[in-house]
């Protein structure tokens, strides 16, 4: 038992160096590279130069939504793949993309953000994806009991509807908020509301800090709902909570970063096979990698073609395809040798 707690703590020792380490790059580079002892000179003078602005108004607001974002995808990834002991589920599945971004489109195409102001794309986009999920719980407990099937079948078909909805609302509005829809539902931190960017990664903390309350009855739905029950596990209403403390993770992630893919579906893959099935290690260890591979993501984003800026969910998704391919051929190695 002791040696797979040190292990647990060189695990969680490692992701947070690499965390620092991402942070450290993410700061450094860009149209303006600083070196890493600047770094500290220049936040540390606190003046009004060029170098303090870039760094405390663009560079570090984006490291601090990053870790947030990819965090919080990540954890509701972990989580719903283990209420639905599925690995393929995603925050996305359950149709919240799909209702973020139709309540964002909803919002361009009539100009509610310039009447109402900036902050009312977070806030459609927000409003969009808890009115999915409500509809997604809702027609999955009428009879009083949530079942899983039910609600992931539910949350798939009611994402094509919201997905369909928002795609006429595009054919139908005019080119320059088209663009806009477009860029959003392609993903970016670039958020300049700093009170927005500090509530998102609180919620992000708290969520995490809240999820360690399920980790034995998530560890007792690995052997399933019977067995889970068996054990003194009240499974409806584990399900129930975590479902809702996914989705909120998932539609405040879409609210403020837009549809950044694949996050919440390779993130607790890589996790599983490196540091094992048990949720005490598992939720802590998906949360920390999340926000690697997104402050990674954004650097990439922000570099490979500079001065101009790639959306980050192409990042995600172009790298989360090809782990995600890779991982699917060694698997199939692996099982052909075995049936040899």
């Amino acid at each position: 038992m002791q040696k797979k707690y040190l292990q647990w703590g060189i695990y969680l020792a490692g992701l947070t160096v690499l965390l620092i380490a991402s942070v450290i790059l993410s700061l450094s580079v860009g149209e303006m590279n600083l070196g890493f002892m600047d770094i500290f000179s220049i936040l540390g003078k606190g003046n009004e130069s060029l170098e303090y602005t870039i760094l405390s108004q663009i560079r570090f607001p984006r490291v601090l939504l990053g870790i947030a974002v990819g965090g919080a995808l990540s954890l509701s990834g972990i989580l719903l793949q283990g209420v639905y002991r599925n690995p393929l589920v995603e925050p996305y599945t359950l149709g919240i993309s799909g209702g973020a971004s139709l309540g964002v489109a909803f919002t361009i195409v009539f100009g509610l953000h310039q009447l109402v102001g900036s902050f009312m794309l977070p806030a459609s986009g927000f409003i969009g994806a808890f009115l999915i999920i409500f509809l997604v719980y809702t027609i999955s407990s009428r009879t009083g009991r949530i079942n899983i099937q039910s609600m992931l079948l539910t949350g798939v078909m009611v994402s094509f509807i919201a997905s369909s909805s928002m795609m006429l609302l595009m054919a139908t509005t005019s080119t320059e908020n088209l663009h806009g829809i477009v860029f959003w539902i392609m993903g970016s931190l670039d958020e300049p509301d700093l009170s927005l960017i500090y509530l998102t990664l609180i919620l992000a903390l708290a969520a995490l800090a809240l999820s360690y309350l399920f980790v034995q009855p998530l560890n007792a739905l690995r052997l399933g709902e019977e067995k889970a029950r068996h054990l003194g596990i009240n499974t409806d209403t584990t399900i129930k909570l975590l479902f809702l403390l996914a989705s909120l993770l998932a539609g405040v992630s879409v609210a403020v970063a837009g549809v950044i893919g694949f996050v919440g579906l390779i993130i607790p893959h890589l996790m599983r096979l490196w540091v094992g099935s048990d949720y005490r290690i598992l939720l802590v260890s998906s949360f920390l990698s999340g926000s690697i591979f997104l402050v990674l993501s954004d650097v990439i984003a922000r570099t490979i073609i500079s001065p101009n800026e790639l959306p980050i969910g192409v990042i995600t998704g172009i790298a989360g395809g090809i782990v995600f391919l890779a991982m699917m051929s060694r698997s199939s190695l692996r099982t052909l040798k075995s049936n040899e």
